[in-house]
């Protein structure tokens, strides 16, 4: 996000929709706690932006099956990846748009241009 934006207020602004899942995910902790096994707990512990602190949440309490395991660190894997190239080509752009405000409709052609 810091290519895409000049100034720390824009940056803010573009890093919200990234920080509320985890925020969410700090929020649901007790309910994780008292429900281990819970579906809110298995899909927050799936999703990227919230899986590293629902799987921390809920390895002590066991019950977490290995295959659980494995397909959450695979798609937090996955997804580092893509992000990764997501945000050389956004980057690739980004440098050159100095001064401009971007949205996400714009972070979108972005990444799309060759």
């Amino acid at each position: 996000m810091g290519a895409a934006v000049d100034n720390e207020s824009d940056t803010q602004q573009m890093v919200l929709p990234l920080t509320l899942p985890l925020i969410l995910s700090l929020s649901m902790i007790e309910a994780i706690i008292n429900n281990p096994d819970g579906i809110l707990a298995f899909w927050m512990s799936i999703f990227p932006l919230s899986s590293p602190v629902v799987m921390m949440t809920r390895l002590p309490f066991g019950g977490v099956e290995n295959w659980e395991l494995i397909l959450s660190i695979s798609i937090l894997i996955f997804t580092f990846l893509l992000s990764t190239w997501l945000s050389s080509r956004i980057y690739r752009i980004g440098i050159l748009m100095y001064g401009k405000k971007a949205t996400f409709k714009e972070l979108l052609k972005w990444v799309r241009v060759k």
